[in-house]
């Protein structure tokens, strides 16, 4: 049964008119639906969203619950779920049309391949929450937060435009802290190594997601880093 609802839930991608999908990640092709190719790098505010509002992309988004979360909070703002999980991102992606959220879309694809479907400074804001933490050494340049990585979304974020870490994750709080530090394409402006005993928490660190609340449960500190890119 699970087996079924798995393909039904992949078939539906392909009707949602607010789900994107790359196929074949030697080919930088998007497919709408019914899997219409469609031209998006440096177009998406205009195509996808209508408006030139800030476009905010949360990358490994999962079922979309911070996306969701983000996208309830501030309704100026265009947001992008990005996950390579077809099955996450069903989730997702019907609950935005459940709620009617015309601002909220979703793109399945693998972020390394990022640069080829955006185009310069088009992202205004990244989340990273809850990534992978990739713990063995010999992974680390799949980490989200990895100089690898930076370099890609120093392409694609707009100058000033901010990049945010919340993890669970020790470790990878530790190495993400060090690899924006040493960065020298913007600087940290703010991190915490457990948002819960601050004073003040903002409004968009207090969405809690499935697996926060188990993180939580668990006793974990939740930590958050706000990285901003350099201007002009």
């Amino acid at each position: 049964m699970a087996g079924k609802n798995k393909l039904k839930k992949f078939a539906d991608l392909s009707i949602l008119d607010n789900v994107y999908q790359n196929f074949d990640y030697l080919n930088p092709e998007i497919k709408h639906v019914d899997n219409t190719a469609v031209d998006l790098k440096g177009k998406w505010k205009e195509k996808v969203y209508q408006n030139t509002h800030p476009l905010v992309v949360e990358l490994a988004c999962g079922r979309g619950e911070y996306t969701l979360g983000l996208a309830h909070q501030d309704q100026t703002k265009n947001y992008l779920g990005i996950d390579v999980k077809g099955a996450r991102i069903w989730q997702g992606a019907t609950t935005a049309k459940e709620q009617g959220y015309d601002h909220v879309a979703f793109f399945r694809t693998r972020i390394e391949l990022l640069a080829q479907f955006f185009g310069q400074h088009e992202i205004d804001e990244i989340w990273i929450t809850f990534p992978d933490p990739f713990l063995k050494d010999r992974k680390v340049n799949r980490r989200l937060t990895s100089p690898h990585f930076l370099e890609i979304y120093k392409q694609l974020v707009k100058p000033n435009g901010i990049i945010r870490l919340k993890t669970d994750n020790p470790k990878l709080y530790h190495y993400s802290l060090q690899s924006f530090t040493e960065d020298s394409g913007g600087r940290v402006v703010f991190h915490h190594h457990n948002i819960y005993e601050m004073p003040y928490i903002p409004e968009a660190l207090q969405i809690k997601t499935y697996y926060e609340q188990k993180h939580l449960a668990d006793n974990c500190s939740i930590k958050y880093i706000e990285y901003q890119l350099n201007g002009e």
